[in-house]
């Protein structure tokens, strides 16, 4: 049976600048941390191009603006670029025009800096939720084709419990459409598993994240996302002092995510984002149904 083409992504953040620390790192403060972002991607550009593996960055704004040569570097290494926002606030927490001026800032800046166009794009902690599915009009104002950004999970910060668990083709109320990958759950009885990489792929074994892709792409014959951001790869990234949960879900088992990362390279097809999505004939679901 021929392996079903997965997206590989990678959400191009630092240490500092994740949601589980907002609370004790200001963005006033970003500038005074010591940049890891740039040698952490590319350990995971040397891993990708070790296993022939091609993925898709969404980039951070703030990172891009500061990075633009790792910006270019990622390109040249043959993947995909796509927008991860500007200042990785929760976008049920922004305006819609401050949500717009940011995601045109981001955009703007990666597209002149590669000179082509970013068409996808996913939220910082995947916080397009039933309270900010108005972010999705704007993305598609701004040139926008797919996004990931929709979890179909119930989470304390993320989540559309009842959105469709499969890509889909996102009919919005203005009568624009949106492709959408949403973060890859597996299907048990009336359970759904988050298997799509991050702090699932580390805090659970190793068997949890494979078996449970198979299940989607040989049960479903349907492509799964992972992703996965730099810091997971950093064993030596100073420690932050954040709530006893936030330290749990971003520090347990970095020392043990390399090692997955080759195994599931190996074990998985990958591609880029927008390629695998290019090859799927996506069903259209209203944006009443998720609402």
């Amino acid at each position: 049976m021929e392996s079903v083409l997965n997206a590989f992504t990678v959400d191009v953040e630092d240490y500092y600048q994740v949601s589980a620390f907002a609370s004790v790192v200001t963005k006033k403060e970003w500038p005074s941390f010591e940049s890891r972002v740039e040698r952490n991607t590319r350990k995971i550009l040397d891993l990708l191009d070790e296993h022939g593996t091609k993925g898709t960055f969404f980039i951070l704004g703030w990172v891009a603006e500061r990075q633009a040569q790792l910006v270019r570097e990622i390109e040249s290494r043959g993947h995909e670029i796509g927008c991860h926002g500007f200042s990785h606030d929760l976008v049920y927490n922004q305006e819609p025009a401050l949500f717009r001026q940011e995601t045109l800032r981001a955009k703007c800046f990666l597209e002149d800096t590669l000179g082509k166009a970013v068409v996808g794009y996913r939220a910082a902690s995947y916080s397009v939720t039933r309270r900010s599915l108005w972010a999705l009009d704007i993305l598609v104002e701004a040139g926008f084709t797919y996004d990931s950004s929709i979890f179909p999970i119930n989470h304390d910060r993320y989540g559309i419990a009842s959105a469709p668990r499969l890509p889909f083709e996102l009919q919005l109320r203005s009568g624009a459409s949106i492709r959408e990958f949403p973060l890859t759950t597996a299907r048990f009885s009336y359970l759904r598993l988050p298997v799509a990489g991050g702090g699932y792929f580390r805090l659970f074994p190793y068997q949890y994240t494979r078996f449970g892709l198979e299940r989607v792409n040989r049960s479903e014959r349907a492509p799964a996302v992972f992703y996965l951001h730099p810091w997971e790869v950093d064993t030596k990234q100073p420690r932050l002092n954040g709530s006893l949960l936030s330290r749990i879900r971003h520090y347990t088992n970095i020392d043990r995510c390399e090692q997955r990362l080759k195994r599931l390279l190996r074990d998985f097809k990958w591609a880029p984002m927008g390629s695998v999505l290019e090859r799927m004939d996506l069903p259209r679901v209203s944006v009443e149904k998720l609402a």
